[in-house]
Protein backbone atom coordinates (compact mmCIF):
# COMPACT_ATOMS: atom_id res chain seq x y z
CA UNK A 1 0.00 0.00 0.00
CA UNK A 2 2.99 2.30 0.61
CA UNK A 3 5.39 1.20 -1.82
CA UNK A 4 4.17 3.79 -4.15
CA UNK A 5 4.07 6.44 -2.00
CA UNK A 6 7.60 5.91 -0.53
CA UNK A 7 9.37 4.80 -3.90
CA UNK A 8 10.22 0.80 -3.16
CA UNK A 9 10.63 -1.58 -5.52
CA UNK A 10 8.85 -3.87 -3.47
CA UNK A 11 7.74 -3.81 0.86
CA UNK A 12 11.26 -3.51 2.84
CA UNK A 13 9.86 -5.59 5.68
CA UNK A 14 7.75 -8.87 4.12
CA UNK A 15 8.18 -11.76 6.53
CA UNK A 16 9.42 -14.23 3.96
CA UNK A 17 13.28 -14.89 3.66
CA UNK A 18 14.62 -12.89 0.73
CA UNK A 19 18.74 -12.95 0.17
CA UNK A 20 18.81 -9.53 -1.25
CA UNK A 21 17.89 -8.09 1.77
CA UNK A 22 20.77 -10.06 3.62
CA UNK A 23 21.80 -8.02 6.90
CA UNK A 24 24.41 -9.75 8.61
CA UNK A 25 24.93 -8.88 12.24
CA UNK A 26 27.39 -9.84 14.40
CA UNK A 27 26.06 -12.86 15.70
CA UNK A 28 25.11 -13.79 12.02
CA UNK A 29 28.48 -13.51 10.73
CA UNK A 30 30.00 -15.46 13.79
CA UNK A 31 27.36 -18.18 12.78
CA UNK A 32 28.97 -18.28 9.04
CA UNK A 33 32.68 -18.40 10.65
CA UNK A 34 31.54 -21.71 12.73
CA UNK A 35 29.69 -23.10 9.44
CA UNK A 36 32.35 -22.89 7.27
CA UNK A 37 35.33 -24.23 9.51
CA UNK A 38 32.74 -27.15 10.40
CA UNK A 39 32.76 -27.66 6.56
CA UNK A 40 35.87 -26.84 5.30
CA UNK A 41 37.28 -28.89 8.13
CA UNK A 42 34.88 -32.08 7.57
CA UNK A 43 33.35 -32.07 10.72
CA UNK A 44 30.95 -34.38 9.68
CA UNK A 45 28.17 -32.51 11.92
CA UNK A 46 27.38 -29.19 12.43
CA UNK A 47 24.78 -27.92 14.82
CA UNK A 48 22.90 -24.33 14.03
CA UNK A 49 19.98 -23.17 16.56
CA UNK A 50 18.29 -20.46 17.40
CA UNK A 51 14.80 -18.91 18.79
CA UNK A 52 12.22 -18.51 15.98
CA UNK A 53 12.83 -15.30 13.75
CA UNK A 54 16.27 -15.08 14.64
CA UNK A 55 17.34 -15.54 10.88
CA UNK A 56 18.40 -19.24 10.58
CA UNK A 57 17.09 -20.09 7.26
CA UNK A 58 18.27 -16.51 6.01
CA UNK A 59 21.84 -17.44 7.20
CA UNK A 60 21.51 -20.92 5.95
CA UNK A 61 20.61 -20.13 2.44
CA UNK A 62 22.84 -17.32 2.04
CA UNK A 63 25.50 -19.54 2.98
CA UNK A 64 24.86 -22.15 0.69
CA UNK A 65 24.85 -19.48 -2.28
CA UNK A 66 28.41 -18.18 -1.35
CA UNK A 67 29.40 -21.81 -1.37
CA UNK A 68 31.66 -22.17 -4.93
CA UNK A 69 30.00 -24.94 -7.41
CA UNK A 70 32.43 -26.48 -8.68
CA UNK A 71 33.71 -27.10 -5.44
CA UNK A 72 30.79 -28.42 -3.57
CA UNK A 73 27.56 -30.13 -3.90
CA UNK A 74 25.02 -29.13 -1.54
CA UNK A 75 20.66 -30.02 -0.75
CA UNK A 76 18.52 -27.92 1.28
CA UNK A 77 15.83 -30.15 3.08
CA UNK A 78 12.98 -28.25 4.81
CA UNK A 79 10.30 -30.77 5.03
CA UNK A 80 10.73 -32.06 9.03
CA UNK A 81 8.07 -34.42 8.74
CA UNK A 82 9.27 -36.88 6.27
CA UNK A 83 9.94 -40.47 7.70
CA UNK A 84 13.23 -42.23 7.42
CA UNK A 85 12.25 -43.48 3.56
CA UNK A 86 11.09 -39.94 2.92
CA UNK A 87 14.03 -38.60 3.69
CA UNK A 88 16.30 -40.64 1.67
CA UNK A 89 14.16 -40.16 -1.51
CA UNK A 90 14.40 -36.26 -0.91
CA UNK A 91 18.10 -36.31 0.01
CA UNK A 92 19.10 -38.22 -3.74
CA UNK A 93 16.36 -36.08 -5.54
CA UNK A 94 18.01 -32.91 -4.03
CA UNK A 95 21.31 -33.87 -5.08
CA UNK A 96 20.11 -35.10 -8.67
CA UNK A 97 19.82 -38.39 -8.32
CA UNK A 98 16.59 -40.82 -9.38
CA UNK A 99 15.63 -41.81 -6.00
CA UNK A 100 12.76 -43.93 -7.00
CA UNK A 101 13.41 -46.88 -5.18
CA UNK A 102 11.43 -47.60 -2.43
CA UNK A 103 13.88 -49.85 -0.15
CA UNK A 104 15.95 -47.45 2.08
CA UNK A 105 19.00 -50.09 1.60
CA UNK A 106 18.96 -49.22 -2.17
CA UNK A 107 18.65 -45.74 -1.95
CA UNK A 108 22.13 -45.64 0.55
CA UNK A 109 23.75 -47.58 -2.06
CA UNK A 110 22.60 -45.01 -4.55
CA UNK A 111 23.80 -42.03 -2.31
CA UNK A 112 27.54 -43.87 -1.63
CA UNK A 113 27.97 -44.41 -5.27
CA UNK A 114 27.71 -40.82 -5.80
CA UNK A 115 29.26 -39.33 -2.59
CA UNK A 116 32.39 -41.63 -3.55
CA UNK A 117 32.21 -40.36 -7.03
CA UNK A 118 32.25 -36.72 -6.00
CA UNK A 119 35.35 -37.47 -3.11
CA UNK A 120 37.12 -38.43 -6.18
CA UNK A 121 36.14 -35.59 -7.67
CA UNK A 122 37.90 -33.34 -5.02
CA UNK A 123 34.17 -32.21 -4.38
CA UNK A 124 32.40 -31.56 -0.38
CA UNK A 125 28.91 -32.38 -0.30
CA UNK A 126 27.34 -30.64 2.15
CA UNK A 127 23.44 -31.57 3.40
CA UNK A 128 21.36 -28.90 5.35
CA UNK A 129 18.37 -29.91 7.02
CA UNK A 130 16.45 -27.06 8.22
CA UNK A 131 13.65 -26.94 10.92
CA UNK A 132 15.20 -30.28 12.65
CA UNK A 133 13.92 -30.03 15.65
CA UNK A 134 10.64 -31.56 14.59
CA UNK A 135 12.58 -34.98 13.18
CA UNK A 136 11.46 -37.94 14.77
CA UNK A 137 14.30 -39.93 16.86
CA UNK A 138 13.83 -42.54 13.67
CA UNK A 139 14.43 -40.20 10.93
CA UNK A 140 17.72 -38.61 13.15
CA UNK A 141 19.07 -42.25 13.35
CA UNK A 142 18.42 -42.76 9.43
CA UNK A 143 20.55 -39.36 9.10
CA UNK A 144 23.25 -40.55 11.98
CA UNK A 145 23.56 -43.64 9.33
CA UNK A 146 23.75 -41.39 6.32
CA UNK A 147 27.04 -40.29 8.19
CA UNK A 148 28.46 -43.36 8.33
CA UNK A 149 29.71 -43.36 4.43
CA UNK A 150 33.01 -42.39 4.82
CA UNK A 151 36.23 -43.58 3.25
CA UNK A 152 39.17 -44.87 5.41
CA UNK A 153 40.58 -40.88 6.04
CA UNK A 154 37.45 -38.40 5.42
CA UNK A 155 33.97 -38.33 5.47
CA UNK A 156 31.80 -38.29 2.57
CA UNK A 157 29.10 -35.64 3.95
CA UNK A 158 28.64 -32.91 5.58
CA UNK A 159 25.66 -32.44 7.46
CA UNK A 160 24.02 -29.70 8.78
CA UNK A 161 21.42 -30.22 11.57
CA UNK A 162 19.43 -26.48 11.59
CA UNK A 163 16.34 -25.93 14.39
CA UNK A 164 14.76 -24.11 17.31
CA UNK A 165 16.28 -24.66 20.54
CA UNK A 166 14.40 -27.59 21.27
CA UNK A 167 16.45 -29.44 18.72
CA UNK A 168 19.65 -29.74 21.58
CA UNK A 169 16.96 -31.24 24.20
CA UNK A 170 15.81 -33.53 21.35
CA UNK A 171 19.39 -34.51 20.68
CA UNK A 172 20.38 -34.35 24.09
CA UNK A 173 17.83 -37.91 24.28
CA UNK A 174 19.45 -41.00 25.68
CA UNK A 175 18.66 -42.59 22.22
CA UNK A 176 19.83 -39.99 20.43
CA UNK A 177 23.41 -39.73 22.22
CA UNK A 178 25.20 -41.69 19.48
CA UNK A 179 24.51 -38.60 16.75
CA UNK A 180 24.69 -36.26 19.61
CA UNK A 181 28.43 -36.98 20.42
CA UNK A 182 29.37 -36.68 16.85
CA UNK A 183 28.41 -33.30 16.57
CA UNK A 184 31.68 -31.30 16.62
CA UNK A 185 30.40 -27.95 15.66
CA UNK A 186 28.04 -26.00 17.78
CA UNK A 187 26.01 -22.32 17.25
CA UNK A 188 23.62 -20.78 18.84
CA UNK A 189 22.40 -17.59 16.73
CA UNK A 190 20.99 -14.75 19.17
CA UNK A 191 19.10 -11.76 18.12
CA UNK A 192 20.40 -8.62 17.38
CA UNK A 193 21.47 -5.85 19.63
CA UNK A 194 19.92 -2.41 19.66
CA UNK A 195 22.20 -0.64 17.37
CA UNK A 196 21.94 -3.81 15.08
CA UNK A 197 18.55 -3.46 14.90
CA UNK A 198 19.10 0.35 13.95
CA UNK A 199 20.74 -0.60 11.14
CA UNK A 200 18.39 -3.37 9.66
CA UNK A 201 16.03 -1.08 9.79
CA UNK A 202 18.00 1.82 7.67
CA UNK A 203 19.43 -1.40 5.46
CA UNK A 204 16.33 -2.52 4.12
CA UNK A 205 14.83 0.72 3.81
CA UNK A 206 17.79 1.73 1.38
CA UNK A 207 17.55 -1.66 -0.49
CA UNK A 208 13.81 -1.55 -1.01
CA UNK A 209 14.69 2.54 -2.06
CA UNK A 210 17.22 1.54 -4.72
CA UNK A 211 19.91 3.04 -2.20
CA UNK A 212 18.10 6.03 -0.48
CA UNK A 213 15.85 6.37 2.30
CA UNK A 214 12.74 8.23 1.68
CA UNK A 215 11.63 7.49 5.43
CA UNK A 216 13.00 7.44 8.35
CA UNK A 217 12.77 5.44 12.15
CA UNK A 218 13.50 8.09 14.91
CA UNK A 219 16.24 6.76 17.60
CA UNK A 220 13.19 6.96 19.96
CA UNK A 221 11.44 4.65 17.89
CA UNK A 222 14.12 2.11 17.11
CA UNK A 223 14.49 1.91 20.99
CA UNK A 224 10.69 0.74 21.18
CA UNK A 225 10.79 -1.81 18.10
CA UNK A 226 13.93 -3.27 19.97
CA UNK A 227 12.12 -3.45 23.53
CA UNK A 228 9.34 -5.08 21.73
CA UNK A 229 10.93 -7.41 19.29
CA UNK A 230 14.05 -8.40 21.41
CA UNK A 231 15.74 -7.64 18.30
CA UNK A 232 14.18 -10.89 16.39
CA UNK A 233 13.92 -9.43 12.84
CA UNK A 234 11.03 -11.31 12.01
CA UNK A 235 9.11 -9.57 14.74
CA UNK A 236 11.07 -6.01 13.44
CA UNK A 237 9.91 -6.58 10.21
CA UNK A 238 6.09 -6.98 11.60
CA UNK A 239 6.27 -3.86 13.63
CA UNK A 240 8.12 -1.69 10.97
CA UNK A 241 5.59 -2.62 8.01
CA UNK A 242 2.62 -1.54 10.27
CA UNK A 243 5.09 1.51 10.88
CA UNK A 244 5.54 2.34 7.28
CA UNK A 245 1.59 2.16 6.70
CA UNK A 246 1.01 4.75 9.27
CA UNK A 247 3.67 7.19 8.49
CA UNK A 248 2.07 6.63 5.31
CA UNK A 249 -1.50 7.07 5.88
CA UNK A 250 -0.75 10.28 7.69
CA UNK A 251 1.60 11.80 4.68
CA UNK A 252 4.52 11.73 7.16
CA UNK A 253 8.47 11.26 6.33
CA UNK A 254 9.50 9.68 9.89
CA UNK A 255 8.00 7.27 12.27
CA UNK A 256 7.94 7.93 15.21
CA UNK A 257 7.51 6.12 18.65
CA UNK A 258 4.25 7.31 18.92
CA UNK A 259 3.64 5.09 15.45
CA UNK A 260 5.61 2.06 16.63
CA UNK A 261 3.60 1.94 19.83
CA UNK A 262 0.01 1.62 17.90
CA UNK A 263 1.84 -0.59 15.29
CA UNK A 264 2.90 -2.64 18.37
CA UNK A 265 -0.56 -2.79 19.98
CA UNK A 266 -2.18 -3.58 16.48
CA UNK A 267 0.17 -6.54 16.16
CA UNK A 268 -0.61 -7.99 19.78
CA UNK A 269 -4.75 -7.66 19.34
CA UNK A 270 -3.90 -9.72 16.41
CA UNK A 271 -1.89 -12.63 17.96
CA UNK A 272 -4.90 -13.12 20.37
CA UNK A 273 -7.05 -13.63 17.36
CA UNK A 274 -7.89 -16.92 15.01
CA UNK A 275 -5.75 -16.46 11.64
CA UNK A 276 -9.16 -16.09 9.76
CA UNK A 277 -10.16 -13.15 11.39
CA UNK A 278 -6.74 -10.91 10.94
CA UNK A 279 -7.57 -7.70 10.45
CA UNK A 280 -5.73 -4.53 11.33
CA UNK A 281 -7.74 -3.15 15.03
CA UNK A 282 -5.82 -0.13 15.70
CA UNK A 283 -5.17 0.73 11.92
CA UNK A 284 -8.63 -0.08 10.54
CA UNK A 285 -9.66 3.25 9.41
CA UNK A 286 -6.36 3.94 7.75
CA UNK A 287 -6.30 0.78 5.92
CA UNK A 288 -9.46 1.39 3.98
CA UNK A 289 -7.65 5.21 2.87
CA UNK A 290 -4.45 3.19 2.05
CA UNK A 291 -6.46 0.66 0.08
CA UNK A 292 -8.39 3.03 -1.90
CA UNK A 293 -4.61 5.43 -2.81
CA UNK A 294 -2.91 1.70 -3.55
CA UNK A 295 -5.62 1.10 -6.25
CA UNK A 296 -5.11 4.42 -8.06
CA UNK A 297 -1.65 4.15 -8.53
CA UNK A 298 0.33 2.86 -10.88
CA UNK A 299 3.40 0.30 -9.83
CA UNK A 300 6.48 1.27 -11.14
CA UNK A 301 8.69 -1.34 -13.08
CA UNK A 302 11.57 -2.03 -10.89
CA UNK A 303 14.50 -4.32 -10.65
CA UNK A 304 14.72 -5.84 -7.27
CA UNK A 305 18.33 -4.98 -6.49
CA UNK A 306 20.15 -1.72 -5.57
CA UNK A 307 21.38 0.13 -9.09
CA UNK A 308 25.16 -0.26 -9.90
CA UNK A 309 27.19 2.11 -8.40
CA UNK A 310 28.53 5.30 -10.51
CA UNK A 311 31.75 5.58 -11.61
CA UNK A 312 33.70 8.31 -9.63
CA UNK A 313 37.26 8.89 -9.82
CA UNK A 314 37.82 7.72 -6.23
CA UNK A 315 36.57 4.28 -7.78
CA UNK A 316 39.00 1.90 -9.04
CA UNK A 317 37.64 0.85 -12.73
CA UNK A 318 36.19 -2.66 -12.58
CA UNK A 319 38.39 -5.55 -12.92
CA UNK A 320 38.38 -7.55 -15.95
CA UNK A 321 37.91 -11.35 -16.09
CA UNK A 322 37.56 -11.38 -12.09
CA UNK A 323 36.08 -14.87 -10.67
CA UNK A 324 33.36 -14.45 -8.48
CA UNK A 325 33.30 -13.75 -4.81
CA UNK A 326 33.59 -17.00 -2.81
CA UNK A 327 33.51 -16.60 1.07
CA UNK A 328 34.83 -20.25 1.78
CA UNK A 329 38.07 -19.17 -0.66
CA UNK A 330 38.61 -15.78 1.01
CA UNK A 331 38.61 -17.17 4.29
CA UNK A 332 41.05 -19.63 3.36
CA UNK A 333 43.22 -17.30 1.26
CA UNK A 334 43.41 -14.72 4.87
CA UNK A 335 43.93 -17.96 6.94
CA UNK A 336 46.85 -19.25 4.75
CA UNK A 337 48.79 -16.25 5.80
CA UNK A 338 50.49 -15.83 9.48
CA UNK A 339 48.44 -13.31 11.65
CA UNK A 340 51.50 -11.14 11.99
CA UNK A 341 52.55 -10.98 8.39
CA UNK A 342 49.10 -10.20 7.46
CA UNK A 343 48.87 -7.52 10.11
CA UNK A 344 51.65 -5.86 8.92
CA UNK A 345 50.41 -5.16 5.69
CA UNK A 346 47.00 -3.88 6.64
CA UNK A 347 48.98 -1.60 9.15
CA UNK A 348 50.83 -0.30 6.62
CA UNK A 349 48.40 -0.06 3.93
CA UNK A 350 46.78 2.84 6.84
CA UNK A 351 50.15 4.40 7.20
CA UNK A 352 50.17 5.21 3.49
CA UNK A 353 47.03 6.76 3.49
CA UNK A 354 48.63 9.46 6.17
CA UNK A 355 51.93 9.30 4.16
CA UNK A 356 53.54 7.72 7.36
CA UNK A 357 56.89 5.45 6.56
CA UNK A 358 56.07 1.66 6.62
CA UNK A 359 56.60 -0.42 9.21
CA UNK A 360 59.40 -2.93 9.38
CA UNK A 361 58.84 -6.22 11.03
CA UNK A 362 59.90 -5.99 14.79
CA UNK A 363 60.89 -9.38 15.25
CA UNK A 364 59.00 -12.38 16.51
CA UNK A 365 55.89 -12.30 18.99
CA UNK A 366 52.63 -11.37 18.42
CA UNK A 367 51.89 -7.94 17.49
CA UNK A 368 49.48 -5.49 19.15
CA UNK A 369 47.89 -3.58 16.10
CA UNK A 370 47.32 0.08 18.11
CA UNK A 371 50.77 -0.41 19.50
CA UNK A 372 51.91 -0.29 15.80
CA UNK A 373 49.58 2.37 14.78
CA UNK A 374 50.77 4.25 17.51
CA UNK A 375 54.64 4.18 16.63
CA UNK A 376 53.57 6.50 13.67
CA UNK A 377 52.14 9.45 16.49
CA UNK A 378 48.56 8.65 15.46
CA UNK A 379 45.81 7.62 17.52
CA UNK A 380 43.64 4.64 17.66
CA UNK A 381 39.78 4.60 18.75
CA UNK A 382 37.89 1.01 19.32
CA UNK A 383 34.77 0.56 16.96
CA UNK A 384 31.70 -2.20 16.76
CA UNK A 385 28.97 -1.52 14.21
CA UNK A 386 27.95 -1.87 10.94
CA UNK A 387 29.95 -0.45 7.28
CA UNK A 388 27.50 2.19 7.38
CA UNK A 389 28.11 3.69 10.26
CA UNK A 390 31.90 3.24 9.71
CA UNK A 391 31.20 5.06 6.54
CA UNK A 392 29.88 7.97 8.25
CA UNK A 393 33.00 8.40 10.09
CA UNK A 394 34.95 8.25 6.77
CA UNK A 395 37.89 7.39 8.37
CA UNK A 396 40.40 4.38 7.12
CA UNK A 397 40.01 1.36 9.10
CA UNK A 398 41.32 -1.88 10.29
CA UNK A 399 38.90 -4.30 9.95
CA UNK A 400 38.95 -7.81 12.03
CA UNK A 401 38.37 -10.50 9.99
CA UNK A 402 37.10 -13.48 12.30
CA UNK A 403 38.45 -16.94 10.98
CA UNK A 404 37.11 -20.64 12.82
CA UNK A 405 38.55 -21.93 16.24
CA UNK A 406 38.79 -18.15 17.60
CA UNK A 407 41.51 -16.86 14.92
CA UNK A 408 41.32 -13.45 13.21
CA UNK A 409 43.24 -11.55 10.21
CA UNK A 410 42.90 -8.27 9.39
CA UNK A 411 42.28 -5.91 6.74
CA UNK A 412 42.62 -2.12 6.10
CA UNK A 413 40.14 -0.23 4.52
CA UNK A 414 40.97 2.94 2.93
CA UNK A 415 38.23 3.70 0.53
CA UNK A 416 34.35 3.32 0.39
CA UNK A 417 32.93 5.02 -2.98
CA UNK A 418 29.75 4.32 -4.55
CA UNK A 419 29.10 0.98 -2.41
CA UNK A 420 32.82 -0.50 -3.42
CA UNK A 421 35.51 -0.89 -0.45
CA UNK A 422 39.01 -0.89 -1.51
CA UNK A 423 41.02 -3.08 1.06
CA UNK A 424 44.47 -4.43 1.76
CA UNK A 425 45.61 -7.00 1.59
CA UNK A 426 43.41 -8.61 -1.68
CA UNK A 427 41.00 -10.61 -0.71
CA UNK A 428 40.58 -13.61 -3.03
CA UNK A 429 42.90 -11.80 -5.50
CA UNK A 430 40.79 -8.99 -5.33
CA UNK A 431 41.67 -5.25 -3.85
CA UNK A 432 37.71 -4.28 -3.90
CA UNK A 433 34.52 -5.58 -2.96
CA UNK A 434 31.14 -4.98 -3.26
CA UNK A 435 29.98 -3.53 0.54
CA UNK A 436 27.58 -6.59 0.46
CA UNK A 437 30.92 -8.79 -0.33
CA UNK A 438 32.71 -7.31 2.89
CA UNK A 439 29.98 -7.75 4.99
CA UNK A 440 29.96 -11.21 4.47
CA UNK A 441 33.48 -11.21 5.60
CA UNK A 442 33.81 -8.68 8.95
CA UNK A 443 32.19 -8.90 12.01
CA UNK A 444 31.71 -5.31 12.90
CA UNK A 445 34.96 -4.32 15.02
CA UNK A 446 37.78 -2.18 13.48
CA UNK A 447 40.69 -0.10 14.56
CA UNK A 448 39.97 3.65 13.71
CA UNK A 449 42.90 5.42 12.53
CA UNK A 450 43.00 9.46 13.74
CA UNK A 451 44.76 11.97 14.79
CA UNK A 452 44.48 14.43 17.95
CA UNK A 453 46.12 17.75 15.95
CA UNK A 454 45.00 20.37 18.77
CA UNK A 455 45.63 18.03 21.79
CA UNK A 456 41.84 18.49 22.95
CA UNK A 457 41.14 16.08 26.03
CA UNK A 458 38.43 13.48 25.16
CA UNK A 459 36.90 13.71 28.85
CA UNK A 460 36.74 17.17 29.82
CA UNK A 461 35.07 17.97 33.16
CA UNK A 462 32.29 21.11 32.90
CA UNK A 463 33.61 24.07 33.87
CA UNK A 464 37.24 23.02 32.89
CA UNK A 465 39.73 25.44 31.53
CA UNK A 466 41.74 23.29 30.06
CA UNK A 467 44.17 24.53 27.04
CA UNK A 468 42.66 22.62 24.79
CA UNK A 469 39.04 24.17 25.27
CA UNK A 470 39.48 26.74 22.68
CA UNK A 471 40.68 25.00 20.27
CA UNK A 472 37.70 22.85 20.57
CA UNK A 473 35.39 25.88 20.45
CA UNK A 474 36.84 27.09 17.92
CA UNK A 475 36.28 23.60 15.79
CA UNK A 476 32.91 23.44 17.13
CA UNK A 477 32.72 27.13 15.04
CA UNK A 478 34.34 26.20 12.13
CA UNK A 479 31.92 23.31 11.89
CA UNK A 480 28.69 25.64 11.89
CA UNK A 481 27.87 24.39 15.43
CA UNK A 482 29.25 27.29 18.18
CA UNK A 483 28.18 30.70 18.01
CA UNK A 484 29.18 31.86 21.10
CA UNK A 485 32.49 33.50 22.23
CA UNK A 486 35.76 31.85 22.42
CA UNK A 487 35.88 31.47 26.29
CA UNK A 488 38.35 28.87 26.63
CA UNK A 489 35.57 27.63 29.15
CA UNK A 490 33.92 23.93 28.72
CA UNK A 491 30.24 25.42 29.99
CA UNK A 492 26.84 24.45 28.75
CA UNK A 493 27.04 26.54 25.77
CA UNK A 494 29.74 24.22 24.60
CA UNK A 495 28.54 20.86 25.28
CA UNK A 496 25.22 22.14 23.64
CA UNK A 497 27.12 22.69 20.44
CA UNK A 498 28.66 19.93 20.96
CA UNK A 499 25.37 18.22 20.76
CA UNK A 500 23.87 19.49 18.18
CA UNK A 501 27.30 18.93 16.00
CA UNK A 502 26.91 14.78 17.17
CA UNK A 503 23.24 14.98 16.23
CA UNK A 504 23.86 16.50 12.49
CA UNK A 505 26.88 13.49 12.25
CA UNK A 506 24.59 10.67 13.49
CA UNK A 507 26.41 10.13 16.81
CA UNK A 508 25.07 9.76 20.43
CA UNK A 509 24.56 13.38 21.78
CA UNK A 510 26.31 13.14 25.03
CA UNK A 511 27.60 16.27 25.09
CA UNK A 512 31.15 15.02 25.41
CA UNK A 513 33.90 15.62 22.69
CA UNK A 514 34.76 12.24 23.06
CA UNK A 515 37.42 10.24 20.13
CA UNK A 516 34.93 10.00 17.28
CA UNK A 517 33.08 14.09 18.20
CA UNK A 518 37.04 14.70 17.78
CA UNK A 519 37.81 12.41 14.87
CA UNK A 520 34.52 14.17 12.75
CA UNK A 521 35.05 18.04 13.99
CA UNK A 522 38.68 17.76 12.58
CA UNK A 523 37.19 16.70 9.35
CA UNK A 524 34.29 19.74 9.27
CA UNK A 525 35.83 22.64 11.43
CA UNK A 526 38.19 23.24 8.51
CA UNK A 527 42.02 23.39 8.43
CA UNK A 528 42.55 19.63 8.50
CA UNK A 529 42.93 17.10 5.94
CA UNK A 530 42.97 14.10 6.70
CA UNK A 531 42.90 11.15 4.64
CA UNK A 532 39.17 9.37 4.31
CA UNK A 533 37.10 6.78 2.67
CA UNK A 534 35.92 9.15 0.41
CA UNK A 535 39.67 9.49 -1.00
CA UNK A 536 42.31 7.67 -2.94
CA UNK A 537 44.76 5.89 -0.68
CA UNK A 538 48.22 8.50 0.09
CA UNK A 539 45.79 11.33 -1.72
CA UNK A 540 45.07 13.51 1.28
CA UNK A 541 46.46 16.19 -0.01
CA UNK A 542 45.41 18.97 -2.64
CA UNK A 543 47.07 19.54 -6.09
CA UNK A 544 50.18 16.81 -4.18
CA UNK A 545 51.07 19.68 -1.72
CA UNK A 546 50.82 18.84 1.78
CA UNK A 547 48.36 19.13 4.13
CA UNK A 548 48.11 20.08 8.26
CA UNK A 549 47.23 16.15 8.80
CA UNK A 550 50.50 15.27 6.54
CA UNK A 551 52.60 18.10 8.19
CA UNK A 552 51.87 17.00 11.48
CA UNK A 553 52.35 13.51 11.16
CA UNK A 554 56.13 13.94 9.33
CA UNK A 555 56.81 16.47 12.57
CA UNK A 556 56.44 13.78 14.97
CA UNK A 557 58.30 11.43 13.78
CA UNK A 558 61.48 13.99 13.43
Amino acid sequence: MYCEHFGFSEPPFALTPNPGFLFLSTHHQEAFAHLLYGIDNHAGFIELSGEVGTGKTTVIRTFLSQLDPDTYRTALIFNPTISPLGLLQGISREFGLPGTSSEKGDLLDELNRFLLDENRAGHTVVLVIDEAQNLSAEVLEQIRLISNLETDRDKLIQIVLVGQPELRLLLARDELRQLNQRITVRYHLEPMELEDTGEYIRHRIRIAAGGREPVHFSPAAVKRIYRYSGGLPRLINGVCDRGLLLAYTREARHVTPAMVRLAIADLRKDEARPAFRFRYAVLAGTILVAAAAAGALVREKRGNSVPPPARSEAAPPPATAVAPFSLPTAIRELAAVPERDNLLTAVNALLATWQAPPLASPGKGRLDPQGLVQQRGLAVSEFTGTLDSLARLDAPALLQIPLPAGNRRFVALTGLVDGRATVTPAIAGRTTLTAKELQLLWNGRALLLWKNFLTIPTRLKQGSRDKGVKPLQELLRGAGAYQGRTSGVYDKTTQEAIRRFQQTEGLAPDGRAGERTLLLLYRRGGGFFPPGLAHSAGSNGKNGQLTPATITTKEQQG
